[in-house]
């Protein structure tokens, strides 16, 4: 591969598996791809996003070993790019570089006591009982009897749907135990999720939204005043027959059962906004309040009508989107928190590529991804027949300037060990696996390798 075009993919999620892939079936010209994370760890929201529970989804990491597998492709865990390495030392290093680093941050609501104890975005939660080894050393309080989740896409779903799972249904997925502690003792007895628009505006997916129907352990419960529309919401609901009507015909069916009396009770609130997140010490409840839809623009938006609720709470979750965090010497969009991009082409860096939601933003399904890194990828491969991707002549390698930098990264080998450790620890217990949570714990495992090679 030594005349191959060098690109490095900065960032392991499907994103990055996605563009690694696209780019090692390329015959004109051939290419070597070098991807770098900064966790020991491939697979990114795969492995610490997707919900515990959903293993059908997380299968999609099969594909992602099959790239692995392709001639030219080199893992390089444990390696940050702006701290290990910077943007120029991969220029001189590789003929292109392609940044699919997500949207790592949370967007704010903006209202007092949004920083109390008891208050936490929800992508914390998820990491945490994901097995994140940079949240293992939170600890949520989950000794109350009401939750509250802001947000109304799949993120909040998973959270209300993680913490209305049985002992029973936690035990077979590799949800962290002190997660699966945490959450089995804990003595909630009703889980609210609150979005600021109707139902027919939601986010969340059918297929999420029909699990919580399914659970062993808790009620489902909708007030059928929701469920009323206006016209502008009928009207949207013939617009995406696919989504929104799935989502209100299935609110529905749930507004029409009676509760069975179950443990917990999650109640689904729609047209209502956080005005301020109260409490002393720590949470003790959230103020709310009532919206209307109005058109604006031609768009349907919620506007707040001044009829305010408190509702008493001791743990408040939330999910109101995500924004992408700007690298070291890399352009960056301070407003709409991507890198400027031109179908994946970033605007002011010459050689420099993006895909993900930190080319488009926070939307989309891991299937996404694909369609994405594929353009970026298409126009990375017509620079080069261009001529556009000046090769850099240094002759060093990314090892060579790790060792340099006396950087201990992980290859490819190093994550099989892990792989193969955490799921022979689940095995006998009848889980897919067991995570290993700590950066040492990981290196570790992932140096016995080295030791052996």
């Amino acid at each position: 591969m030594s005349d191959s075009l060098r690109v490095a993919v900065v960032g392991s999620g499907p994103a990055g598996f996605y563009a690694a892939d696209a780019l090692l079936k390329s015959e004109d010209p051939t290419v070597a791809v070098d991807v770098l994370d900064r966790l020991p760890t491939p697979w990114g929201l795969v492995r610490l996003g997707v919900a515990p529970d959903h293993e059908n989804i997380k299968a999609v990491s099969r594909a992602f070993e099959r790239t692995a597998a392709k001639p030219g492709f080199r893992f390089f865990g444990n390696v940050e790019v702006g701290a290990t390495v910077s943007h120029d030392e991969l220029l001189d290093l590789y003929d292109a570089v392609v940044y699919t680093v997500g949207a790592q941050s949370d967007r704010t609501l903006g209202v007092p006591g949004e920083d109390l104890p008891g208050s936490w975005p929800a992508t914390a939660f998820v990491a945490w009982y994901n097995g994140h080894p940079d949240f293992q050393e939170l600890e949520f309080d989950l000794v109350h009897k009401r939750a509250v989740v802001i947000g109304n896409g799949n993120v909040a779903i998973d959270c209300v749907r993680m913490l209305a799972l049985t002992a029973e249904e936690l035990a077979t997925t590799d949800t962290t135990d002190p997660a699966v502690a945490a959450i089995s003792a804990s003595p909630l007895e009703e889980i609210v999720m609150v979005g600021r628009r109707g139902p027919a505006q939601a986010a969340f997916t059918p297929p999420e939204l029909q699990e919580l129907g399914e659970l062993a352990g808790a009620d489902v419960i909708v007030d059928p005043a929701d469920l009323e529309l206006d016209p502008a919401s009928e009207a949207a609901l013939e617009q995406d027959r696919e989504r929104a009507r799935r989502n209100v015909d299935i609110l529905r069916e749930f507004a029409g059962r009676a509760p069975e009396g179950k443990p917990r009770r999650i109640v689904l609130r729609f047209l209502v906004s956080p005005l301020a997140i109260l409490g002393h010490d720590r949470v003790e409840a959230i103020e709310v309040v009532r919206n209307e839809l109005v058109e604006e623009g031609g768009r349907i938006v919620a506007r707040p009508t001044g009829e305010t609720e408190t509702i008493e709470c001791g743990l408040v979750l939330r999910s109101v989107g995500y924004k992408g965090v700007p690298l070291p010497g890399v352009p960056f969009d301070e407003r709409a928190f991507v890198i400027p991009n031109e179908a994946g082409r970033v605007v002011g860096a010459g050689r420099t590529y993006c895909a993900g939601w930190i080319k488009r933003g926070p939307s989309g399904v891991i299937g996404t991804n694909k369609k994405d890194a594929t353009e970026t990828v298409e126009h990375l491969l017509a620079d080069a027949r261009a001529g556009k991707l000046d090769r850099p002549g240094n002759g060093l390698s990314l090892e060579d300037l790790l060792v340099q930098k006396g950087v201990e990264f992980v290859e490819y080998e190093g994550w099989q060990a892990i792989d193969a450790a955490e799921r022979a620890a689940g095995e006998p217990l009848g889980r897919p696996r067991v995570k290993q949570t700590a950066w040492e714990r990981l290196l570790e495992t992932a140096r016995s390798v080295r030791s052996k090679a």
